[in-house]
């Protein structure tokens, strides 16, 4: 398995320029937290839910994304589960309110893609997951990873 810091250069290399960078920043964390509420509504199995009747394609999506961190960095994992936790009561909370989550959720999801696309005309470089799909997963710890060490905080 790579390391963290082998992921990073690799991903680093189709992310240079700081407009495909700030737009990362943003549309990442769009594209995560919309795919999550994508999933929500969509039930797991009950071979996978087990007893748990609340159980969701999302919630297992975002348990095996975070056990993946751990084993890169348990300090980046601790930060996901903080973002991850709220992000996904804030999603259970909506979906309770009969909003349309899933046209709102669809719509993030496709501008946020339109500006990862946009990013990456101006980088002059594919996207990283072109290479690895792994790269989907390495994003979001990505975007964690600058705003670490924007604050001083080592993983």
């Amino acid at each position: 398995m790579r390391s963290l810091e082998e992921w990073f250069t690799e991903y680093a290399v189709s992310h240079r320029h700081p407009v495909n960078e700030r737009l990362h920043q943003v549309c990442v964390p769009l594209i995560a937290v919309s795919l999550l509420a994508l999933l929500w509504p969509i039930p797991l199995p009950a071979a996978l839910a087990g007893t748990a009747a609340a159980a969701n394609w999302a919630s297992l999506v975002a348990a095996v994304a975070l056990a993946y961190y751990a084993l890169l960095s348990p300090a980046l994992a601790l930060g996901m589960l903080a973002c991850a936790l709220p992000v996904l009561a804030l999603i259970a909370a909506a979906a309770g309110t009969g909003l349309p989550l899933g046209a709102v959720a669809a719509t993030v999801f496709v501008l946020a893609w339109l500006g990862q696309l946009a990013g990456h005309r101006v980088e002059g470089r594919r996207p990283a997951f072109f290479r690895d799909l792994q790269f989907l997963l390495i994003g979001p710890l990505w975007v964690l990873a600058a705003l670490y060490r924007r604050l001083g905080l080592s993983y």
